[in-house]
C-alpha cells in the first residue's frame, strides 16, 4: 500500500514520464533523454516506483536533520550575541568579529540564515540597484590613488566630530594611509601624502573631487596667463612640484571605490572605535593605525600586476621645500611683511640694507614654522611659541600660533575735532537781501 507524500514539480515530471513508460507508450531510453538521465538512472527509478510507488521517486534524505547542521548550542550563542552586543553589526561583519573575537567559525550565510529565523533583519538599509558602467581597476598599485575626506560623527557622541581623510589605491583597495583631522583640510592631505611618500613612495595620479583644496576658485592672474599656468590651489602646487597628475572628478559615482570605501568604515571603524573606548582625536588616530592592517587583510584583492608603479622620493628635492603652503609677500617700507596678522621684520642683509618694495617667498611648514627667502635666498626664520600638529585652514593653516615677531610701533593718535555747526548769516546780509537790493548795496559800497 502506497503512502501519502508531497512531490515537488520535478519529482511530479519523473512520475508522468514513469508511468508513460510503465504504460509502454515510451521506451525506458526515451524517458532518460527526456528527463536528462542516464539510463541506469532511469531503470533505478522505475525499479523504486514498482517497490515503493511515488515514495520511491522523494529523496531520502528529506525530512532528515543535515549532518552538517550548526549544533543547538552554538546557534543559540549566534542569535543571542546578534541580539544584544552586536544589534547593529551586518550579517558579513557579525561573521568576521565572530570569528576573530569569539573563535565561531560561522559562514555569512549561515549568520543570515539564523538571525533570519529569529526575525532579526540586518541593520544596514540598501539602496535598490542602479546601472552604471563600471572602470575597470588600474593594473599596478601606485597608478591612481583616490583621496577624499568624510566627516562624520565617528566617536558617536564622546567626543569631538571628526573628518577622515583617506586615500584608496585603485588596483588593490587598499587604504595606504589614512588620519583624523578636526575638519577636511589641506594641511591634512599634505600629512596624507607625506606619510605615503615615506612608506610607499610617490603615486603617479591622484583622483579626487572638484573641492576648493584641490582646484582653486581664483581666476588666472596676467602673469599665470601669459605663462599659460592654471591658478593652483596649495594641495594642487604640490602635487605639480613632485609630478603627480590630478584627476578631477565629475560625480561622487566617478570615485565610487573611495565612496563605498568610507560606507564600509562607517560601519566598522565605528565599531572599533567604540570598542576601544576612544574619546579624542588622539585616542582616534591611535585606533585608527591599528584598525587599517586588519582591513587591508581582509578586503585588499591583488592587482592584476603586482609590479609596483610608486615612485621613489626625487633625488635633489628637500621635503620641506615642497610639504609646505607658499604665500608671496612684498615687502614694507619699514622692511616688514604682513603675515595672518602679524608683522614680519626682515633684517638687512649682506647685500643689501633694505628689502622694501622686494616680492618675497614665504614659506609655512606644518609644524607651523615660517621661512622668508627672495629669490631663493633665505632672509629671515619665525619659529611658533608652541610646536605642534598643522593647524585647521582650508588652504592655509588657519589661526596658527603666536609667532615672536616684532610688533609695529604704534602711532600717536590723532585728535579728535568735535564736529562744526553750519553758519547762519545775520539777517540783514547781502545773502538774505534782493537782488536788486544787492546791487544797490554794492553801488553804496563802491
Amino acid at each position: 500500500m502506497s503512502q501519502e507524500v508531497t512531490l515537488t514539480v520535478r519529482e511530479q515530471k519523473r512520475l508522468f514520464v514513469i508511468t508513460e513508460v510503465l504504460a509502454e507508450r515510451w521506451t525506458a531510453p526515451d524517458a532518460a533523454a527526456k528527463l536528462q538521465l542516464s539510463l541506469r538512472q532511469m531503470r533505478r527509478l522505475l525499479a523504486a516506483y514498482r517497490r515503493d510507488g511515488p515514495a520511491g521517486l522523494v529523496h531520502g534524505n528529506r525530512g532528515r536533520p543535515s549532518p552538517r547542521r550548526l549544533p543547538s548550542d552554538l546557534r543559540q550563542q549566534v542569535v543571542a550575541l546578534a541580539r544584544t552586543a552586536y544589534a547593529d553589526y551586518n550579517d558579513h561583519h557579525l561573521a568576521d568579529v565572530l570569528a576573530e573575537d569569539h573563535d565561531i567559525q560561522v559562514s555569512r550565510s549561515s549568520v543570515r540564515r539564523l538571525r533570519r529565523e529569529a526575525g532579526l533583519a540586518t541593520p544596514r538599509k540598501k539602496r535598490p540597484p542602479r546601472h552604471r558602467s563600471w572602470r575597470l581597476r588600474r593594473p599596478q598599485p601606485g597608478m591612481l590613488l583616490q583621496v577624499d575626506g568624510s566627516q562624520h560623527d565617528w566617536l558617536e557622541g564622546r567626543g569631538p566630530e571628526l573628518c577622515l581623510i583617506a586615500a584608496v589605491d585603485d588596483a588593490t583597495g587598499e587604504i595606504p594611509w589614512a588620519l583624523f583631522r578636526p575638519e577636511e583640510d589641506a594641511a591634512g592631505y599634505f600629512l596624507l601624502l607625506q606619510r605615503l611618500s615615506q612608506t610607499h613612495g610617490l603615486p603617479l595620479a591622484v583622483y579626487a573631487d572638484r573641492h576648493t583644496i584641490f582646484q582653486s576658485p581664483k581666476k588666472a592672474s596676467i602673469s599665470e596667463q601669459l605663462a599659460g599656468q592654471p591658478p593652483r590651489s596649495q594641495f594642487g602646487r604640490l602635487l605639480h612640484d613632485l609630478s603627480v597628475q590630478l584627476l578631477p572628478a565629475h560625480s561622487p559615482q566617478a570615485k565610487g571605490r573611495i565612496e563605498r570605501l568610507f560606507g564600509t568604515l562607517q560601519d566598522r571603524l565605528v565599531k572599533a572605535l567604540r570598542q576601544a573606548g576612544a574619546t579624542s582625536l588622539e585616542d582616534a588616530n591611535r585606533v585608527l593605525q591599528h584598525f587599517l592592517p586588519r582591513y587591508n587583510a581582509r578586503f585588499a584583492v591583488h592587482p592584476a600586476r603586482p609590479e609596483s608603479a610608486y615612485r621613489p622620493w626625487p633625488a635633489g628635492i628637500r621635503p620641506d621645500t615642497v610639504f609646505c603652503f607658499k604665500h608671496e609677500r612684498v615687502v614694507a617700507k619699514d622692511n616688514t611683511i604682513s603675515f595672518n596678522g602679524h608683522h614680519l621684520p626682515i633684517a638687512p642683509g649682506r647685500s643689501r640694507a633694505s628689502y622694501a618694495h622686494c616680492r618675497v617667498e614665504v614659506r609655512q611648514l606644518l609644524n607651523g614654522q615660517l621661512l622668508v627667502g627672495c629669490q631663493g635666498s633665505p632672509l629671515a626664520r619665525f619659529k611658533p611659541l608652541h610646536l605642534g600638529p598643522p593647524a585647521v585652514g582650508k588652504f592655509s593653516p588657519a589661526h596658527p600660533p603666536p609667532i615672536l615677531a616684532k610688533p609695529r610701533p604704534d602711532k600717536p593718535l590723532a585728535r579728535v575735532r568735535a564736529p562744526s555747526r553750519p553758519h547762519k548769516p545775520a539777517q540783514d546780509h547781502p545773502w538774505r537781501l534782493p537782488i536788486v537790493a544787492q546791487h544797490s548795496a554794492n553801488k553804496r559800497r563802491g
